[in-house]
């Protein structure tokens, strides 16, 4: 196709490399973690899991800032196809030491005896080497936070968080620094190529605006959405026919406030949702901190976890509480659908053939208004929801409910609203009585199903509980 490039052109190495898929020694669909494993100098990323949850195969993406610098992030190989690098710099852990001396985070590695069997090691160094790169002297949470995603076999954690806590300590300047504006250079150079079109057994074409994308999808109407790819690209098998990847379009990744309303662009990464929530909606910022990992959570979207539409998505019920709504695109204009309406069944959404999710749009909460959120997972960070819940309470005159929203995840087969529960609340004080009365209601209004993670009536639990977690915590913090 006219406008796209069989090529891709990345910096690896401190040198622009460039693939070329025409000559059919690699498919578009294949990981970074394979296309690493490939090289005779790069097999220090490992494969623990295949599917994100491991961190053993954990890489450093650089990309272009604002500001004529680099930003750093950690990022799953497992999870990233091969023509995502395109005009990006890739990092792996052959890359992090110097010409004559180890990197900060490994010296600290080998003095805490923070390294045993080794085979999770290199992904927990590149972890901590961003950490390195973004925190000077971070907190224990941020260490923490950043290490998540890196499961240590051998049970290391304590030393390996020493590690971090230890290294990072010299405002991120590193040989790295040093040769920063080099780099920036090239990625410069890079930047005016043509957007990846590949034609092939797989199909792959990365347009750079709204208007390639809606063409694209009524040219293959087959073709697989993704972004972040961190739910599709482990689920798919083989090689999948078209591939369209929309983390080229600007226009996606746009954020904005006024009086009214939050906007988010759908491309936004769950990470910098977080960011842009903690301050304005807490309720969701506090969700997305046990989303995943933080390599997980640079690299999913918004778009796609809302279009995944997952029972157990940590997005949605704190969406559904929230009353927000998506936009979508097509050739013939936008429309806008709320979130609780656009979620039609298990896995499937109200999107149009010819349609594109561009954003989601979050009222401004009122001083009067109560949002809380949680999750109920087997372990606290990177697992799969139980139960989740967004709670939103609306006070009226004389401190009575005047709404109540209570959406909940794991209890459906689909994200659901308690109504039962809510219509109970309204005109109701939030006193003792009252919320244990309604748990009462909540306890008997769903018949989940039983399944590995849990059975329907530890969910049915879970659920009351959850409601009575939201009254100790924020509604009365003194019971």
């Amino acid at each position: 196709m006219t406008g796209y490039s069989h090529k891709i052109r990345f910096v690896l190495d401190g040198k622009i490399l460039e693939v070329d898929f025409n000559d059919g020694r690699y498919s578009p669909a294949l990981t970074v973690l394979n296309y690493l494993r490939s090289l005779p100098n790069h097999r220090g990323v490992k494969e623990g899991c295949g599917v994100g949850d491991c961190g053993a195969c954990t890489v450093v993406l650089g990309e272009l800032a604002g500001d004529d610098s680099i930003s750093y992030k950690a990022v799953n190989s497992c999870l990233l196809y091969l023509p995502m690098l395109q005009g990006k710099q890739l990092i792996t852990v052959e890359n992090v030491a110097g010409e004559h001396e180890l990197h900060p985070v490994q010296q600290a590695m080998l003095e805490e005896n923070a390294s045993q069997c080794g085979y999770c090691t290199p992904g927990i160094v590149m972890s901590m080497f961003a950490l390195y790169k973004n925190h000077h002297q971070p907190s224990l949470k941020a260490a923490s936070d950043a290490l998540t995603g890196n499961l240590c076999r051998c049970t290391g954690y304590q030393p390996i968080l020493d590690a971090a806590m230890k290294a990072c300590t010299n405002n991120g300047i590193d040989h790295f620094s040093a040769s920063e504006a080099d780099t920036v250079q090239l990625l410069k150079q890079i930047r005016s190529d043509d957007p990846p079109g590949i034609e092939g057994v797989t199909s792959y074409f990365r347009p750079s605006s709204l208007e390639a994308a809606l063409d694209l999808k009524t040219r293959f109407q087959n073709a697989i959405f993704i972004d972040g790819a961190t739910d599709i690209a482990f689920q798919l098998a083989g090689q999948p026919e078209y591939l369209i990847d929309l983390s080229g379009i600007s226009d996606l990744k746009t954020f904005s406030k006024d009086e009214q309303y939050l906007y988010f662009g759908a491309g936004l990464t769950i990470e910098e949702v977080r960011a842009h929530t903690e301050d304005h909606l807490p309720a969701i910022s506090k969700i997305l901190e046990v989303f995943g990992s933080l390599q997980i959570r640079n690299r999913a979207t918004l778009g796609g976890n809302i279009c995944s539409a997952s029972p157990i998505s940590d997005v949605l019920p704190v969406l559904f509480s929230s009353e927000a709504t998506v936009e979508l695109l097509s050739k013939k204009g936008k429309r806008e659908l709320a979130v609780e309406k656009f979620i039609k069944s298990y896995r499937e959404t109200r999107i149009n053939p010819d349609e594109i999710l561009t954003g989601v749009r979050i009222p401004v909460r009122g001083e009067n208004t109560i949002s809380w959120s949680s999750k109920v997972s087997n372990r606290q960070d990177l697992d799969i929801a139980t139960v989740n819940a967004g709670f939103r309470f609306i006070m009226g005159q004389d401190e009575l409910v005047s709404q109540a929203i209570l959406a909940f995840g794991g209890l459906a087969a689909t994200t659901k609203r308690a109504i039962k529960t809510e219509n109970f609340l309204v005109n109701k004080k939030l006193d003792e009585k009252t919320i244990r009365q309604a748990s009462e209601i909540l306890y008997h209004e769903f018949e989940p199903i039983s399944d590995v993670r849990s059975d329907s009536a530890s969910r049915r639990i879970l659920a009351r509980n959850l409601l009575l977690k939201c009254y100790i915590e924020y509604l009365n913090p003194n019971f």
